[in-house]
């Protein structure tokens, strides 16, 4: 079943090879930290009428021609060293908060959930298993928690933004218990990470890391990495692919933003990636996100995703969070303008980051999966620690 997408705005800047042309600029945003085309073509003219009681023959709809299909990009080195802006403010979707939302929220706002809503914890699905048995042609993921996925695909085991930790900085304590356990992972191949910000990328966890593990990330983050020893740091902009191994690792656009300290807002990139196999299964991942038209637009350059791991939490209040975190509804319409066929939520049940309720998120994914008419057992609403096998 197929649903109409939602149309939106940007105003954000394209990445290099756009689809269609770019959206305006926004505006250069506050430094202060947040929680976080083408026209029908003219009407054919119409034919000459051989009688003049003769009853005028019906116009025929404007031909609109198919949107092109956009070349992927050739991978690039693995390990290659760039130059970097010195910001990337101007991919912003929309402005970050100024003077006037931070003191609404500081009227108004919530960054928890009520005293008795923490009531729910015992009840967010934990089930750890082992990791299922793969091969070269199995794809297989395992939600460890929070944006952490285990990613069997192509023969590769590749995390995305690991976060094994209990604690992350400004954070209460994990409410749920790392899904798969360390020890229980094979050797890691590869790790992709989203963004800087504490919560996809936890210094403590990949320390865990052998330093010559491959890791792909944004735009200006690399140096984080190789401060840290790591010696296979491949940075990626927008629509920028790696290839390892045979698996083609894209990195694509996400409405988000970095920061990781006082004085570096929107210094490194933020985005998602796609990881295609060499028969073609793609799995995309979408870090942290909010709601808009780069959904639409990755869909069209790479068709046929088996999967979409999607945000659904820390989105309350609405008006603080809306640009930069999906709620539930808008993570199926995501999926939807993905043309994704299976959809698996994350970014709930780990850590408290925001007002709604623990269990919300779930109980309305479900709830808009259903209203959407998508099949059921293409919501992948895994337990933490829960695997499936793309099929």
């Amino acid at each position: 079943m197929t649903q109409q997408s939602r149309s939106t705005t940007s105003t954000g800047t394209d990445a290099p090879a756009p689809d269609g042309p770019p959206p305006s600029p926004a505006p250069a945003p506050s430094s202060s930290p947040s929680p976080s085309p083408n026209g029908p073509s003219p009407s054919p003219a119409p034919a000459a009428r051989s009688s003049l009681l003769e009853p005028p023959a019906p116009s025929a709809p404007p031909a609109v021609p198919p949107l092109p299909v956009v070349p992927l990009a050739e991978p690039r080195p693995l390990g290659e060293r760039r130059v970097w802006p010195r910001s990337f403010v101007d991919r912003l979707t929309a402005p970050l908060p100024g003077l006037r939302a931070f003191a609404r929220f500081a009227r108004e706002g919530a960054l928890r959930p009520r005293p008795e809503e923490p009531a729910g914890i015992p009840s967010v699905p934990f089930a750890p298993a082992p990791l299922p048995r793969v091969d070269a042609r199995t794809v297989a993921v395992s939600w460890a928690g929070q944006a952490s996925w285990v990613i069997r695909i192509g023969g590769l085991t590749v995390l995305t933004d690991p976060v094994w930790s209990r604690r992350i900085l400004g954070t209460p304590a994990r409410i749920t218990p790392v899904g798969v356990a360390w020890s229980a992972l094979p050797r890691v191949d590869a790790v992709v990470i989203s963004h800087n910000h504490y919560d996809h990328l936890d210094a403590p966890t990949l320390r865990r890391l052998p330093r010559h593990t491959p890791v792909f990330v944004p735009a200006g983050l690399g140096r984080w990495f190789r401060r840290r020893r790591f010696t296979r740091v491949t940075e990626l902009d927008w629509w920028e692919a790696a290839e390892l191994d045979g698996v083609r690792i894209d990195f694509v656009p996400a409405h988000h933003w970095s920061k990781r300290s006082l004085t570096d807002t929107c210094r490194t990139l933020w985005g998602g990636w796609v990881l295609t196999e060499p028969g073609g299964r793609r799995v995309y991942f979408a870090g942290d996100t909010g709601y808009g038209h780069w959904f639409e637009r990755i869909g069209r350059r790479y068709p046929g995703i088996g999967l979409a791991l999607l945000p659904i939490g820390a989105y309350d209040p609405r008006w603080w969070l809306r640009d930069v975190h999906c709620d539930p509804e808008e993570a199926v319409q995501a999926a939807v303008d993905l043309g994704a066929r299976r959809m698996a939520p994350m970014h709930w049940g780990t850590f408290v980051l925001s007002a709604e309720p623990v269990l919300e998120p779930l109980t309305r994914v479900r709830a808009a999966w259903e209203r959407a008419g998508l099949e059921r057992a293409d919501l992948w609403d895994l337990p933490v620690g829960g695997s499936r096998v793309l099929g």
